[in-house]
């Protein structure tokens, strides 16, 4: 049966409306995005079925071009909608990060880290730089490493930090694994950064190590 002919308190673009995006499932927002199934199956069960041989949402969404394009359904032309998506939101995320903005959101700051850095297949150590009032200077990518981890050099920091005239900065890398428990490597870096940085009266004031979920250590306590 196609969505059309459902109730319409069950389609998913009427849900949407009705009750917002939040209250749909991983597969009814997905098959908004596709809207047309394929011979033998509606839009939602071609969703299903995409979710499943991905093995999620977050694994559809982080496809290459050609795994991709193997599926039914799929094609050159979703993988650009796909991928126009994708920047949207970024640059969304990005936008609500500018000077400007107090950081007053954890949340938003663990969103916009985590959709940063999560994806790379290499360890990444990033910063964001905060004015006196913790609005965002500028985030920068500092330091990229193997798969093992990354290079990190306080001098550098210290100096990068001091050229954008900051008075704080939350400090993040990625784990390629997933896995975002601190290693005790990630935190003589931290450390060592701190007291680098206290020196030129500037503080940190959280790290988040991002892979599955993201883990701050300001609420570990361990900075």
């Amino acid at each position: 049966m196609s969505i059309k002919d459902w109730p319409a308190e069950q389609r998913p673009r009427e849900k949407l409306l009705r009750e917002g995006s939040g209250a749909l499932s991983d597969a009814e927002l997905l098959a908004i995005f596709l809207r047309t199934g394929i011979a033998g199956k509606s839009a939602v069960e071609l969703a299903q079925y995409l979710l499943q041989d991905f093995g999620g949402l977050r694994q559809l969404m982080k496809a290459d071009q050609d795994s991709f394009c193997r599926h039914l359904g799929l094609g050159p032309a979703k993988f650009a909608q796909l991928q126009a998506v994708l920047e949207m939101s970024r640059r969304y995320l990005s936008a609500s990060m500018q000077r400007g903005d107090a950081l007053c959101s954890p949340q938003e700051t663990r969103q916009y880290l985590s959709d940063r850095l999560r994806d790379y297949k290499h360890e990444v150590f990033a910063a964001l730089f905060l004015d006196q009032r913790h609005r965002v200077i500028c985030f920068e990518e500092l330091f990229n490493g193997t798969i093992d981890g990354a290079a990190v050099y306080p001098r550098e920091v210290v100096k990068k930090a001091l050229q954008h005239n900051a008075a704080a900065l939350i400090f993040a890398h990625n784990h390629p694994s997933g896995i975002a428990e601190p290693s005790d490597a990630d935190q003589r870096i931290t450390l060592r950064l701190k007291d680098a940085l206290a020196l030129v009266d500037i503080r940190v004031l959280d790290h988040f190590v991002v892979g599955d979920e993201v883990v701050s250590f300001a609420e570990r306590g361990m900075i």
